[in-house]
């Protein structure tokens, strides 16, 4: 077992503490009790950081809605391709001058990136879309699949987030099937997705196309979000193994202070 999975102290008070042994390490029951309000407000928080929030929505959208008005406007693949790139490289720089968090600004610019270079190589404006239904439904298969496996993506992802990392898998069976649950949905939901926009892809004009993509974007996403929020909300509060790592740590400091003192005073 690894660090990560090995507690030093239980959920029943200092006095269980003091009694508890570490090579037994404490496993949450599949029926514990549901989190209390405080600690649900908190994973809600933490999921909706987790996935960008507001800000990580809005550069999310924007680029393909640029493109979309602009090739609208005046159906110039380079014009609408330049507009969706530069707003992408802004919102970069609008991150780096307040030293915020880059991840979810550089996978969109490497999302509109890969779309300008499909789009510009095939002349079709369509192909500024493409790169992102076939990530989606790549996504879509990984949740699923990880879930029939008994690994579900969405606790992979969020694990480090509620500062767990894989304790659920051998000590929360609570989480572990909400995790599943969870990576169901998100896998079906993008499934579904994809099965509107793939046939658009063939059938619909690039302008009708555009929107339908534009409007997909958000609404799937919070449906999937607030889905894991539910799921996670009725599992048993995550265990904090840096917490516990943090508690082994001291008390082995503690151990070797005491068998230092007491050498010290057999020495004496």
């Amino acid at each position: 077992m690894t660090s990560f999975d090995k507690p030093t102290t239980t959920p029943h008070g200092d006095d269980a503490a003091q009694s508890y042994d570490a090579a037994q390490p404490y496993v949450v029951p599949q029926d514990a009790p549901p989190q209390d309000p405080a600690t649900k407000a908190a994973t809600e928080a933490a999921l909706f950081e987790a996935f960008g929030g507001v800000r990580g929505m809005v550069e999310t959208v924007l680029p393909g809605l640029l493109f979309v008005t602009v090739f609208t406007i005046n159906k110039d693949l380079h014009i609408s391709a330049i507009a969706a790139l530069g707003v992408s490289l802004l919102m970069v720089v609008a991150r780096l001058v307040r030293k915020d968090s880059m991840k979810h600004a550089f996978s969109g610019v490497f999302g509109v990136a890969f779309g300008v270079v499909f789009a510009m190589m095939t002349g079709n404006a369509k192909d500024f879309m493409l790169p992102g239904m076939l990530y989606t439904l790549g996504l879509s298969v990984a949740y699923l699949v990880t879930a029939l496996a008994g690994v579900p993506l969405i606790g992979l992802i969020l694990g480090p987030v509620f500062k767990e990392n894989l304790s659920w898998r051998t000590r929360n069976p609570g989480r572990k099937k909400a995790y599943t649950k969870a990576s169901y949905a998100w896998g079906l939901i993008l499934l579904t997705k994809c099965a509107i926009l793939f046939p658009l892809y063939w059938w619909a004009d690039t302008t009708k196309f555009g929107w339908v993509v534009v409007a997909l974007k958000i609404p799937p996403f919070l449906l999937a979000v607030w889905l894991t929020w539910v799921f996670l909300a009725k599992a048993p509060a995550p265990i904090d193994v840096f917490a516990e790592m943090e508690a082994e740590e001291k008390a082995e400091k503690a151990e070797k202070e005491r068998k230092a003192a007491a050498a010290q005073q057999r020495e004496l």
